[in-house]
């Protein structure tokens, strides 16, 4: 640690500490950073989601206990470190899974369990405000959620007075602030650049669309407020304390930041936010990200317009699915292990697999699998059927069969980037790397470079991931100078001298994938075949 024991503990005591905390897909995150915007401590929770009534959701109490449970696991690890207990802290920030869909009547009610991003049942909706507002509105967005639910004529849509995001929710519980940071607004409804707000002009279309409903409010009155990094945006309540910190040890009036979205948080813990820079995030589901020197010539479906927390335009691709699949096959191998009586550490499970992949041949000898454990619209799916086939020819060995499971994990968002760079001419210089599937060293990283074809690199602080972006973004809240942008606080005072391991694109790899990407391309009929026949 680049503090003494002593300094760590006075900046604890002293509330010279920020602390982030992220609802992923699978797990939340609490991570403490000190004064030199390192991380101290974390803690954290695992959870699922469930699928119920067709709708992918997370009950309010598993919210609250799994939020509450990695406060305390971060807590509990400060304790053991340091011998300290946390009763204030410089900032709070938090951040979700983007998107989705939270409505409440007017005594703050839930009017309808929560609706996640995995949800693709917005595709009417999706497509019509799309082409009302000439700007791409994916299924996952939150007014999509809402327009598909006026459509569907579900009686709730009346009684609507607030709707939020996840992230949205929880800050306003804590703090009685009705606002989104603005990455994170800008899933939710189109940004307009120009004023960092939600658009205007598309807001008077909207309600003019929804207009012989005769609803009693308009758009704007159920909006939350946008705000740019670095704005204060509100302070911890003596409820919101209780409710965080069960213990009661939290003081009240902590200033909290913005909350913000995982896109928002993954940019900045890989210092992305800048033009010409870009990052991708893989696990549950992946998504890459590259900030514009321009904007989109024209509206693609397959790409997200989103922007930063200081509100610079960004191209996204985003896939639904990811490593799940590969994660279910690791288990399996672990059963297997087992079963022969061999307990074997799961971590060693995945350095030991995921290395075989890089052992295969280039284009996985002419495997195919689809890990779509859920729907994916960057193919037009709107359910999923994990799938594995192969020709009676092809050569079926277990480094094959592992690196086929890494390329198809990227093949969705594959789609993506190919429009950016082949349509657009989008430049990148770089791509920063994070999530599990970087965990195993240069693994993913190879993987990665092969598919987009350019340097990919991931820093040691890659891991502490969106938990520690939210962080990073409270203490620019708090510590920034007059003026001092997010792009320059993060080049000067978090990653100075710490540009991370870039690898290149092997080209024989890059060729390989280029070659399985065919192979995917035509076999999405099979997987077409699967959802119409496997119910």
């Amino acid at each position: 640690m680049s503090l003494e024991l002593n300094e760590i503990r006075n900046a604890i005591n002293n509330g010279q500490t920020a602390i982030g905390i992220e609802l992923g897909s699978t797990r939340i995150k609490t991570v403490l950073i000190g004064p030199d915007n390192t991380p101290l401590a974390s803690g954290s929770h695992d959870w699922e989601n469930n699928y119920v009534n067709n709708v992918w959701t997370y009950s309010l109490e598993d919210i609250w206990e799994g939020v509450q449970n990695s406060y305390q696991d971060m807590v509990s690890n400060v304790k053991e470190q340091f011998g300290v207990s946390i009763q204030t802290t410089g900032a709070i920030g938090f951040s979700g899974m983007m998107h989705g869909y939270m409505v409440f009547d007017q005594n703050d009610n839930l009017l309808t369990p929560f609706r996640t991003w995995r949800n693709n049942i917005t595709g009417q909706a999706s497509e019509e405000l799309t082409k009302l507002f000439n700007y791409p509105i994916p299924q996952r967005w939150t007014i999509a959620h809402l327009y598909q639910a006026i459509l569907n004529k579900e009686e709730h849509v009346s009684d609507i007075s607030y709707l939020t995001t996840l992230a949205g929710y929880i800050h306003w519980k804590l703090t009685g602030q009705k606002v989104l940071g603005i990455g994170e607004a800008s899933g939710y409804f189109p940004i307009d650049l120009e004023t960092k707000d939600f658009n205007s002009k598309m807001i008077g279309q909207f309600n003019q669309l929804i207009s012989p409903l005769n609803l009693s409010w308009q758009l704007e009155d159920i909006l939350p407020n946008v705000l740019v990094a670095g704005t204060k945006a509100g302070k911890l309540t003596v409820e919101g304390a209780r409710l965080l910190d069960i213990t009661g040890e939290l003081q009240s009036g902590i200033p909290l930041c913005p909350p913000e979205g995982d896109a928002g948080t993954g940019m900045v813990a890989t210092n992305s936010v800048s033009v010409r820079t870009g990052n991708v995030s893989a696990g549950t589901s992946v998504f890459g990200m590259i900030v514009l020197e321009r904007e989109l010539s024209k509206v693609y479906s397959e790409i997200d317009l989103v922007t930063t927390p200081d509100g610079k335009l960004v191209a996204m691709s985003h896939s639904n699915n990811c490593t799940s699949d590969l994660d279910a096959w690791i288990g399996l191998f672990d059963e297997a292990a087992q079963a022969l009586g061999l307990n074997c550490d799961k971590s060693k499970l995945y350095e030991t697999f995921y290395n075989m992949a890089l052992e295969g041949d280039p284009d996985c000898g002419g495997l195919l699998s689809y890990g779509y454990i859920s729907g994916e619209h960057m193919t037009h799916f709107e359910e999923g059927r994990p799938l594995f086939v192969r020709s009676s020819n092809s050569n079926f060995n277990l480094t094959n069969f592992m690196r086929v499971h890494l390329f198809t994990a990227l093949g969705a968002l594959k789609t993506g980037f190919n429009i950016l760079f082949k349509k657009e001419s989008v430049r990148v210089d770089q791509i920063l790397g994070h999530g599990g599937l970087f965990k195993t060293k240069g693994v993913g990283q190879k993987i990665m470079a092969a598919a987009l074809n350019v340097p990919v690199a991931v820093m040691e602080t890659a891991g502490e991931g969106g938990a520690w972006g939210i962080a990073l973004l409270g203490s620019y809240m708090i510590n920034r100078e007059e003026n001092e942008s997010l792009v320059d606080f993060l080049k000067e005072k978090v990653f100075s001298g710490k540009m991370g391991e870039s690898i290149t694109p092997n080209p024989s790899d890059v060729a390989g994938f280029n070659e399985f990407m065919k192979r995917y391309n035509q076999g999405l009929a099979i997987e077409r075949a699967a959802v119409d026949n496997l119910k």
